[in-house]
């Protein structure tokens, strides 16, 4: 049997715990990008991309530098980060399967401790349950929530058609619309309309919104006004290609969408990471907006707004696109909490990740009191890091997608980073020494203890075989579950609650009281 998780403890368990915090629960404002890297951020130290509204965030709150996603794939990495269970305790091993209506979420503790809770775009979920325990949602979802897009492990050399392939990089550039665009566009409208819904009606309740955008996530598309941002600007090329520091994984990625098929020249793939920062300036706009209409609210100095993603884009690097891997392009993420009423800025060094999610946002919610939780958490909360403590983690990583028929596993503690599949073996880094991950030091003998030490440590906590059959059944069950549901028309998309005998101006009251009752501030 495959055991519960690995024990890998923050330190920051011992660390003292200093809070403080006002009397009132603050409002949480939960901002997510899709398929961000932070090394692709002028936070983050990139020289190039205009994302000024983040950039202040960062200089005025808490910056983690290196905060990784448990699992580099959207739905795998949302279910961690709403639940603090690591991927194979909660059976969320890829793009196509279901979240569990069972586990409880962030959503669920916060509505517990009386916080309103509200998701206004992506969160990926598949199955029935398009909730989670959030008690509004304002939009469908992007992506489909059924399970068409599931791996097949028994034939892992197959090309399947939903894959991610080439077109979105050879085609990339600016456009006046696009589908993605027009969703993120949906999203922060409501999520505005949301905050000042609650300041008129609600005002004495926390809330907990979180609003999710789909950029910058492929096809590489922006608007032309962000296209014309870098017009002219040298755009970097990446460090490095797949023949400076084979990977076996990623030979298999670059294979599953095409990359190996093609040898692109700098131009194309210039303009792919041109679009690429021109819808993170798009981004950084809307994450502007909002926090417009959180300042004209009222609510801003009482709300703490954290900015993440749910994993990053290798973006050329290696040769490689997308996600999937736990290479650090791919792995880390950007994470900002901004509070500045409470957390003085800083940036934090350490290892975290955002299986540590679910703990943060309840210690924030209770002022940093212990929580009860209903189920083991495989997270730690960041809040002793908030308030000025210190320590080093652990971020553990699992990976049962497309790119590979067995599971993948990455422990990342202090400088080292290890990488491992009973297919393709170890990959150990030394990311103090070599932050480009050019050098594999598996084999090195002045690295022989702790390599031996990682690969023991996860073969003893996984029962590999065990896990295998899982990931296999669940993909065999779903195979034959998707052409069913096709049969029967069967969707399980979310339908946003809409009553337009209550929008606007209707005879349910006089006119005048309506607009009396709708301006905000009120007179």
């Amino acid at each position: 049997m495959q055991t519960s998780c690995l024990t890998l403890m923050h330190p920051t368990c011992a660390v003292d715990r200093p809070v403080s915090m006002a009397t009132k629960t603050p409002n949480i404002i939960l901002v997510m990008a899709d398929q961000l890297a932070p090394q692709f951020l002028p936070s983050y130290g990139h020289p190039i991309v205009h994302a000024p509204t983040l950039h202040r965030l960062s200089e005025e709150g808490v910056t983690f530098d290196a905060a990784y996603t448990n699992s580099p794939l959207c739905a795998p990495s949302r279910f961690v980060m709403m639940s603090g269970r690591l991927p194979s305790n909660i059976a969320a091993w890829d793009n196509a399967v279901e979240f569990s209506a069972e586990v409880p979420t962030f959503a669920h503790y916060l509505e517990a401790a009386g916080y309103r809770t509200c998701l206004s775009g992506k969160m990926h979920f598949v199955g029935p349950d398009q909730l989670h325990g959030f008690g509004n949602r304002l939009t469908t979802d992007v992506y489909p929530s059924d399970f068409t897009w599931h791996p097949e492990w028994d034939r892992p050399d197959d090309k399947l058609d939903w894959f991610h392939n080439m077109e979105v990089v050879t085609q990339a550039g600016p456009c006046v619309r696009s589908m993605y665009l027009d969703y993120d566009d949906e999203v922060i409208f409501r999520a505005k309309r949301y905050l000042f819904e609650h300041a008129r009606e609600r005002g004495d309740q926390s809330f907990m919104l979180t609003v999710s955008l789909i950029q910058p996530h492929d096809p590489y598309l922006c608007r032309q006004q962000k296209w014309d941002l870098y017009k002219d600007v040298e755009i970097d090329l990446p460090t490095f290609s797949h023949k400076d520091a084979p990977d076996p994984h990623g030979a298999r990625l670059r294979y599953s969408y095409g990359a190996s098929d093609l040898d692109l020249d700098d131009q194309t793939i210039r303009n792919a990471r041109r679009a690429y920062y021109g819808s993170i300036s798009d981004i950084d706009d809307k994450v502007s907006s909002l926090l417009t209409a959180l300042e004209e609210t009222g609510l801003s100095e009482d709300t703490v707004v954290i900015f993440t993603a749910d994993h990053g884009d290798m973006l050329g690097e290696r040769g490689m696109w997308f996600k999937m891997s736990f290479l650090e392009h791919s792995a880390r993420i950007p994470l900002i909490v901004h509070w500045p009423k409470q957390f003085a800025p800083r940036r934090i060094k350490s290892p975290v990740s955002l299986v540590d999610l679910l703990p943060t946002l309840t210690d924030l919610a209770s002022g940093g009191k212990s929580s009860d939780f209903v189920t083991p958490m495989d997270g730690h909360s960041l809040f002793p890091y908030l308030n000025g403590g210190t320590g080093s983690g652990d971020v553990v990583g699992e990976y049962f997608a497309e790119g590979t028929d067995t599971p993948i596993f990455m422990i990342r503690r202090g400088a080292l980073k290890a990488i491992y599949s009973e297919k393709d073996g170890l990959q150990l880094f030394d990311l103090e020494k070599d932050p480009d991950e050019t050098i594999n030091y598996a084999n090195d003998p002045d690295y022989k203890n702790q390599a031996d030490a990682l690969v023991s440590e996860i073969k003893n906590r996984y029962d590999i075989p065990s896990l295998t059959e899982r990931v296999l059944e669940s993909q065999r069950r779903r195979s034959f579950l998707k052409n069913v549901m096709r049969q029967q028309n069967l969707s399980w998309d979310y339908h946003p609650v809409s009553n337009a005998e209550k929008s606007y101006v209707r005879n349910s009251m006089p006119i005048y009281e309506l607009e009396r009752r709708s301006r905000f501030p009120s007179i």
